[in-house]
């Protein structure tokens, strides 16, 4: 990503409400935080706050990008220098003082070792072209069961998409953009300034290259519209709560054809009615008698598949987990299967008859007594 303009004028580390030198996760934390808190799908009237929180995410996430943030915030405004070094814009510097040079690709090139530019073609400044659109993140309530196996699904979502009528071109059915006679197709006007020879958006094309002579009525010559839409997400199998999927390429629609951004899928998982879960195992509670737990038996317990028989040896204490292996949820390509935990509690009635009361009288009778040491504690 080449430095923009609006590294200058915005403090991301203050967007996301951190700190310069917080950690990656940290800021990944922030970020997830305050899209949710301000995602226009639940709360109307935020897409502006939205795309800055994304913005500010897009820069810092990326160590290589955020290190060039960085080295852009010590020249420009925030550091309090007043402009460029050496001379290129400091208020009373007597230096060639820059205006307009969009996201900076010319000036900063060199100190970043780039020399190549995009969009515009050569001898445009980077980043006047077509935008890239912005990352989308959405919520998707799964079943247990869909979870645990994987599926291929619909989220539905409204959110910048290019235009149906012109397909993003911005110009009207039967007519097509056409080549900037200001700037030739490049987006870019030079100034020659001696040893420096800067370049500035051109303000015909907007840095585009291309112009349309007649705009598309559906989107105004945007080539975006704000519409519902469905997108179709293959989730993996053994995908848990709280788990975010990319997808690429089904974010926001970008400007002037550019790239759409991606879209991140917040998995929810409900529970299920018998079976827990902790990463790819499973946990099962299977109610038994004292008498099973001291003598011994023999249960036919539930899987997601067919039910398995576990052996319960005599003196098994009440809470003891069996694991039984390969019973869990099912493998990935790169990871093992789980398995599945069960645990034996014993079922203490609440009620007895007289002639159980009695029984168990007896039986307490010639149990020995327990031992209760406490000392020491």
């Amino acid at each position: 990503m080449a430095p923009q303009r609006e590294w200058f004028e915005k403090d991301y580390y203050k967007v996301l409400g951190v700190s310069d030198t917080a950690t990656p996760k940290e800021i990944t934390s922030a970020y997830r935080k305050l899209a949710k808190k301000h995602h226009p799908d639940t709360n109307p009237g935020q897409e502006e706050k939205f795309k800055e929180i994304s913005a500010a995410y897009d820069v810092l996430n990326s160590a290589d990008t955020r290190k060039e943030y960085d080295e852009v915030r010590t020249m420009g405004p925030m550091s309090g220098g007043g402009g460029f070094p050496g001379g290129f814009g400091g208020a009373g510097g007597g230096g060639y003082r820059v205006e307009d040079v969009g996201d900076l690709g010319d000036i900063f090139g060199s100190l970043f070792g780039r020399g190549g530019r995009r969009g515009g073609g050569r001898g445009a400044p980077a980043g006047t072209g077509p935008q890239r659109g912005s990352d989308v993140e959405t919520e998707l309530n799964l079943s247990f069961e869909d979870a645990v196996h994987g599926v291929t699904t619909s989220v539905h979502l409204t959110t910048d998409a290019r235009c149906h009528t012109c397909s993003g071109s911005g110009a009207a059915p039967g007519t097509h953009p056409v080549s900037c006679p200001r700037c030739n197709g490049t987006g870019s006007l030079q100034d020659n300034q001696g040893l420096f020879s800067l370049s500035q958006i051109c303000p015909q094309c907007s840095g585009r290259g291309t112009i349309v002579t007649a705009a598309c009525p559906a989107c105004q010559g945007t080539g975006i519209e704000h519409r519902d839409r469905a997108v179709k997400v293959r989730i993996p199998s053994g995908v848990e709560d709280g788990q975010r999927i990319r997808v690429k390429g089904r974010g926001a629609a970008g400007r002037g054809n550019g790239p759409s951004g991606d879209l991140y899928v917040v998995v929810r998982v409900n529970r299920h009615p018998v079976f827990g879960r902790k990463g790819k195992n499973l946990s099962l509670t299977v109610p038994v008698t004292y008498p099973e737990l001291v003598l011994g038996t023999t249960l036919t317990v539930p899987t997601l598949t067919d039910p398995v028989t576990l052996r319960i040896p005599p003196g098994t204490p009440s809470g003891r987990t069996f694991r039984v292996k390969g019973r869990g949820v099912p493998a990935g390509k790169k990871t093992t299967v789980g398995d599945l935990l069960v645990t034996a509690e014993v079922v203490v009635p609440d009620t007895l008859t007289d002639e159980q009361r009695s029984t168990v009288e007896t039986l307490a009778g010639l149990l020995d007594e327990a031992p209760r040491d406490f000392e020491g504690v």
